[in-house]
């Protein structure tokens, strides 16, 4: 699928991320100069620094060939904006993230199709709404200092591996794996198989990479 995200904050950059390794196509819109540098950095993706409620902007981004719209700044009004300038694209899903509650009425009232509130506005959440992540989910926790990342094990580094090898790292720490269908606290001799669901706490400025870690082929 195509999608385009605009917002390049930490929401909107993980979500891009997560999106790109999953194989789909994004561009990303973002206003601001240095974010838009550190995307650009960090995407394997189409970066356009603008503002996406600029219909030139838009046309930049070929948005009539959009199959999902993601308005995933922080700002409500930039978000809503886009979102009415977007339905004359006709794009199959559009999706925006609403910092006040209060303000989803107004974004269902003009067909905007899923509201997330900040509660819901991890990456991965919204990813699902988009298709079936490899991330089930993502919790950010505390102050956003850390975040406990549900993933399916994939990369062949880690796996046939015992936890107690692995967990703890130094930014990260296996705290649950799913076993016959139950949460179970991970043995340190467990052994790490293909297809194995974990739960993993990490700080999150190392996220990207443990995700990388544990889920890259």
């Amino acid at each position: 699928m195509y999608i385009v995200v605009m917002g390049g904050g930490r929401v909107g950059l993980n979500l891009a991320s997560f999106l790109i390794s999953d194989g789909h196509d994004v561009t990303l819109i973002e206003s601001d100069s240095e974010l838009c540098n550190n995307a650009a950095s960090e995407l394997d993706a189409l970066v356009i620094c603008g503002n996406g409620t600029d219909t030139k902007i838009l046309e930049e981004a070929n948005l009539k060939d959009a199959d999902v719209f993601v308005a995933a700044t922080g700002h409500d009004e930039t978000n809503l904006l886009a979102c009415v300038l977007v339905r004359d694209y006709n794009v199959g899903k559009i999706i925006a993230r609403v910092s006040d509650p209060s303000h989803s009425p107004a974004f269902k009232k003009i067909g905007v199709d899923s509201v997330i509130s900040p509660e819901l506005t991890a990456a991965s959440y919204l990813e699902k709404l988009i298709i079936r992540p490899k991330i089930a989910d993502l919790v950010v926790l505390g102050r956003g200092d850390a975040e406990l990342l549900d993933m399916t094990l994939e990369n062949k580094e880690v796996i046939g591996r015992r936890v107690g090898e692995i967990s703890p790292g130094e930014h990260f720490i296996i705290v649950a794996v799913y076993e016959n269908g139950k949460i179970n606290i991970p043995r340190p001799e467990l052994i790490l198989e293909q297809g194995m669901k974990i739960s993993v706490l990490v700080k999150t400025k190392y996220a990207k990479e443990v995700l990388k870690r544990f889920t890259k082929l």
